[in-house]
């Protein structure tokens, strides 16, 4: 079974910058963030391919956040400008199904998650 272990997380004033970092048990294809907030669905944040030359974001963090591929097994998410409504417990995933990106439903493995606290 593959286990994702999130790290970096933390507590930042906005406009600060915070880097989460995701090392996967083994070789992974697609790695990707998804973002929750208590009483709120899941929201996907950015994906990154295996070869890290293809990346997704949503729209309200383009700019801001950038996802890079370290190795095979490790990926991090570099967030700049943070905003308070950035904060979240942030997720890593992977074992992307085919289907969107940004669609939790469609990521078969999930990490444990990691706050992230912005405060104006």
């Amino acid at each position: 079974q593959v286990q994702l272990v999130e790290s970096g997380g933390g507590s930042v004033q906005t406009g600060g910058s915070l880097r989460l970092s995701c090392v996967v048990s083994q070789p992974s294809g697609y790695v990707g963030w998804f973002r929750q907030v208590a009483g709120k669905e899941r929201e996907g944040v950015a994906a990154i391919s295996g070869g890290g030359g293809t990346t997704y974001y949503l729209d309200s963090v383009k700019g801001r956040f950038i996802a890079s591929r370290d190795s095979p097994t490790s990926v991090t998410l570099q967030m700049n400008t943070l905003k308070p409504d950035d904060t979240a417990m942030y997720y890593c995933v992977t074992s992307l199904q085919p289907g969107a990106w940004n669609r939790p439903s469609n990521w078969r493995e999930w990490g444990q998650g990691i706050q992230v606290t912005v405060s104006s």
